[in-house]
């Protein structure tokens, strides 16, 4: 079988129809008229024709080949493929590329487009660290006060814990563990709500002093934006920072409201077939992992985030710089306010590329996203897909066309098997 199976001409693109359809074959559903909406959907820009056809083959070998399991799903080292994908590229802050793959929903043989929103899971922490940003600025949070000056309910642990130590993983708030994951679904009505699953809980560490990452820091950071800011939580994040980033298909991920363009999600048994994911119910974490966003939006946000204007220049420097525990020691990762920061040749460990990048990934119940910043060279990129079994996550391969130095290089050759 060959790679490029068909080629369709797409405006001044070419349309490679591919292997992305082997797993929908399965499911029953047309390939013509899900080939046929996903082309009609896709975002591509004339003047980069040629990047978006070798991130395009990229794309699709990847899908081809299958992404590996990860250690908490039924195909752990096992090679799989997600029911529905989307990615998005943007350029000096210009969306050049956004397109969907496979399925949103299988069961209705809905096709994954650049408008499906997917849960996003952790990738709503650097969402949240923006809007807890944009209140430093202003003087209204002061990220070296103790919280309680914004959230005066939350019990003194004998101990001061600031905003700042929640943002990089440093105040010492526990992490929710596997059995909070898979039994969520109680519906909270408000972030103060939400407290109650870890506010009585003693520290894990004295603030400052360990990196432990934390979802329930983040629930507790909202809570401090509410109190900063004197709006709900998903308020404040809808009017100040979705509304002016043009992140109007970004949200919080309630069950029972109905919202257009959101997927169904998946998780997939040892022998590589779909199944429902159980129930889950976010709102017990939504600055920490509850929002949907679609891979457009996200690649809004990331290109905000590369030259001053929705924030600062000092404001940028800051969230992009490593946090140190309180006796000035580098933490183990090199964290800052909630990205993973890499220089320059550090090691690739997560299949996202050897140059400068700033980075976030999530899972949430059936559902993952990455969202990758290389500043150097202005790049953004996003990945979402509907399940969360896989820690494959080759984005290098997939931003790599668009940067400068690689403009001129040519598609590799399809190969047989």
């Amino acid at each position: 079988m060959h790679l490029l199976k068909q080629v369709v001409f797409f405006g001044s693109l070419i349309w490679f129809a591919g292997p992305s359809m082997i797993a929908l074959r399965a499911t029953g559903c047309t390939d013509a008229a899900i080939q046929q909406s996903q082309k009609q959907a896709a975002v591509a820009a004339p003047e980069y024709s040629t990047q978006i056809m070798l991130a395009r083959q990229a794309t699709l070998e990847i899908y081809e080949h299958g992404m590996l399991g990860n250690s908490g799903s039924a195909i752990n080292n096992k090679i799989g493929r997600p029911p529905g994908m989307s990615v998005a590229v943007a350029v000096d802050g210009k969306i050049v590329w956004a397109e969907g793959f496979g399925l949103a929903d299988v069961e209705q043989c809905v096709p994954a487009t650049p408008k499906t929103k997917f849960r996003i899971g952790s990738t709503s922490k650097p969402l949240t660290s923006a809007a807890a940003a944009l209140l430093y600025e202003q003087g209204r949070i002061d990220l070296d006060a103790p919280i309680q000056r914004y959230v005066p309910s939350f019990p003194d642990k004998g101990q001061v814990i600031t905003t700042r130590e929640l943002l990089g993983h440093l105040g010492g708030i526990r992490h929710y563990n596997a059995a909070e994951e898979i039994e969520n679904q109680k519906q909270y009505s408000s972030v103060t709500e939400s407290l109650a699953r870890f506010k009585d809980d003693p520290l894990i560490a004295p603030p400052g002093t360990k990196w432990r990452y934390s979802t329930y820091g983040y629930v507790l950071v909202s809570a401090v934006i509410e109190g900063a800011s004197g709006q709900d939580f998903l308020t404040f994040m809808h009017d100040k920072v979705f509304l002016p980033l043009g992140m109007t298909d970004t949200e919080a991920d309630v069950n029972d409201r109905i919202i257009p363009n959101r997927a169904r999600w998946y998780n997939l048994t040892s022998d590589g077939s779909y199944r429902n994911s159980p129930y889950a119910d976010l709102s017990y974490k939504w600055a920490g992992g509850g929002f949907l966003s679609t891979a457009e939006d996200l690649v809004r946000f990331g290109s905000a985030l590369l030259k001053p204007g929705f924030l600062r220049q000092d404001t940028l420097v800051l969230i992009f710089s490593p946090q140190k525990t309180s006796a000035g020691e580098k933490t183990r990762t090199k964290y800052g306010f909630c990205w993973e920061i890499h220089d320059a040749g550090d090691p690739d460990l997560g299949n996202h590329g050897a140059m400068r990048r700033f980075e976030h990934g999530g899972g949430a119940v059936g559902s993952s996203s990455v969202l990758v910043i290389y500043p150097d060279q202005n790049v953004v990129v996003a990945w979402l897909q509907n399940s969360d079994d896989f820690r494959d996550w080759p984005m290098s391969r997939v931003a790599a066309p668009f940067f400068a130095d690689r403009k001129e290089v040519q598609p590799t050759k399809s190969k047989s098997k």
